[in-house]
């Protein structure tokens, strides 16, 4: 099943709730309507894509119309999908792992689905002939190791793992020693659920970060940065400490089949500029997926 598929199944929470009052405008819609615009805009604040966003969304749409001329809801409907598309194009959303080995350091809050993202993205990575390396940095959470040790055995991957409460920068530096040992070629870092009112974990962020630095200077490196789309506008509250703290190259989205505020997608990308990279829509391997602009857009859009 190809991302526009698998998106559409993930995204019926979300169309539910919007694609009713959408489907509705667009086919009433006969030309120039303040009222349309109006209705339209409601319905992405409800969906989480926030007042801003929303906003320059219906203002790009209504230029376009008005560019082209439009009269009919049909190519409303396309104009706007090209605008949704637009919106979310910010960033390079591919994963830049070309030097052996690369780095990803993957952060984030408590449950977001971290570790389960990163035994995915493994278990992608492997079947793909890369030697993998996990590096269990997340020595705060009771059972963290073990829960990344099983999804580790799952992908075919290494893993360097200390004891529950060692400092987490002394693992990631011994786990960056056996990947240069043992030849991997992508090195993935779980680190311990950050809050962001917690000054000393976001410290600790930091020293990982100067470690990584110092031992693989030239390793092409990704910071990810885990949310969970149930959460909404909160996620992009978490969001936004986060790049205060860290070099965040790109955004993960987990558990977007489980909310109806799909729309924090646009959010995310407009009001952080950072790419979606990566999107998780169900339980299995498959449904992390990389991102696809157009594609989520269609699938949210379309009837």
């Amino acid at each position: 099943m190809g991302f526009f598929d698998k998106i559409k199944q993930g995204l019926a929470k979300t169309k539910q709730s919007m694609t009713a009052s959408m489907n509705n405008m667009f086919t009433s819609f006969t030309g120039e309507n303040e009222e349309f615009y109006e209705e339209l805009e409601e319905t992405l604040i409800l969906a989480d894509a926030g007042v801003e966003t929303s906003e320059k969304a219906v203002e790009n749409l209504r230029a376009l119309v008005k560019q082209r001329g439009l009269r009919a809801g049909e190519p409303v409907r396309e104009a706007f999908i090209e605008v949704m598309a637009d919106l979310l194009d910010v960033g390079d959303r591919e994963l830049k792992l070309s030097t052996k080995p690369s780095i990803i350091l993957m952060v984030g809050v408590n449950g977001v689905g971290k570790t389960t993202t990163i035994g995915k993205m493994a278990a992608k990575m492997t079947a793909e002939g890369k030697k993998v390396l996990l590096v269990a940095g997340d020595t705060f959470r009771a059972a963290a190791g073990e829960q990344l040790s099983i999804w580790a055995e799952r992908a075919g991957a290494d893993i360097v793992r200390h004891e529950e409460g060692s400092d987490p920068a002394a693992v990631v530096f011994d786990g960056i020693a056996a990947a240069k040992a043992r030849g991997a070629d992508v090195i993935i870092v779980d680190t311990a659920g950050r809050l962001h009112n917690k000054a000393n974990l976001m410290n600790e962020l930091n020293k990982i970060s100067r470690i990584i630095s110092r031992e693989l200077p030239d390793a092409d490196r990704e910071t990810l940065l885990v949310l969970d789309a149930t959460t909404g506008q909160n996620g992009l509250i978490q969001a936004k400490q986060f790049k205060e703290t860290a070099d965040i190259s790109g955004i993960v989205l987990t558990k977007l089949d489980g909310t109806a505020k799909g729309g924090i997608v646009f959010a995310i990308a407009q009001e952080l500029q950072l790419p979606v990279k990566y999107v998780g829509v169900g339980e299995g391997v498959d449904d992390l997926m990389p991102f696809e602009p157009k594609a989520f857009a269609q699938a949210l859009v379309q009837q």
